[in-house]
């Protein structure tokens, strides 16, 4: 059960290959992720907006607010990617990121602005780059492992899912 509520639409397994169709359909699916977020938390009370989705899990708030400060690193990662040989990221401490007082007592309605900022610009940015480009990878220093932007796309398109159908469950509470 705690499975299902930690991972709602399962956990992400990164492709081995993708194609053209694979990559247009993982970018239309994060173009939508901000207007399914205002969709879906339109109908949050503050109650639920302060509901974790499991116990010991990120409240609703936290959540909001979690996937615009995620979705903001991948897109500098991929223009890092874009810009530099192989980078090495930096990565953050997404945990300790959710119990900063922005993370706690921000308004939703501004990172549900961010998000969609931060998703307009990528979305341009992913359309218009090479096909090759989404081959080229960066370095992950807590995996010691690389990561092709096409599966950067994919696995985003994801987070936004599973991020979605957690707030669901507190919809559904």
């Amino acid at each position: 059960m705690m499975e299902n509520l930690k991972y709602p639409i399962g956990k992400f397994e990164y492709p081995k290959t993708y194609s053209d169709s694979d990559i247009e359909r993982w970018i239309d699916e994060i173009d939508r992720i901000p207007d399914q977020f205002r969709t879906l938390v339109q109908s949050l009370s503050d109650e639920k907006l302060n509901t974790p989705y499991r116990p010991d899990g990120w409240t609703a708030r936290q959540v909001i607010h979690h996937v615009p400060d995620s979705h903001f690193q991948a897109y500098c990662r991929f223009k890092w990617v874009l810009t530099e040989e192989h980078p090495t990221i930096k990565p953050y401490h997404e945990n300790r990121w959710a119990e900063l007082p922005d993370s706690k007592f921000t308004p939703v309605s501004v990172s549900l602005d961010m998000l969609s900022s931060v998703h307009s610009r990528w979305v341009m940015l992913m359309r218009n780059i090479d096909r090759e480009d989404f081959d080229k990878y960066y370095i992950h220093p807590e995996y010691n492992n690389k990561y092709a932007l096409g599966a950067v796309c994919k696995l985003y398109a994801w987070h936004g899912k599973h991020h979605l159908a957690h707030l669901q469950i507190i919809k559904d509470i």
